[in-house]
């Protein structure tokens, strides 16, 4: 999955799962402060992409997500070895 592919995603999965404007999901837009995704959504959302990327996080890099960015980043990022 490349980045685009990554981004469409995204969006597609914040607006189907929590019926937020596509227009309001940036790269920039933090997950909790502009898209009031709270934790339980959070992990919701980890659940989805990776049903769909079909990658699975570790606990240390679904920590390091803040943003849209950080979902593509983190996800795209070669998996970190436990």
């Amino acid at each position: 999955m490349d980045k685009d592919a990554a981004y469409a995603l995204i969006v597609k999965l914040l607006a189907d799962l929590f019926g937020i404007p596509p227009e309001r999901i940036t790269p920039e837009a933090d997950l909790y402060r502009d898209l009031d995704i709270d934790s339980i959504d959070a992990v919701d959302l980890a659940i989805e992409f990776r049903k769909r990327a079909g990658r699975q996080l570790s606990p240390e890099e679904f920590k390091e997500i803040r943003s849209v960015g950080d979902i593509i980043r983190v996800y795209l990022a070669p998996p970190q070895e436990n």
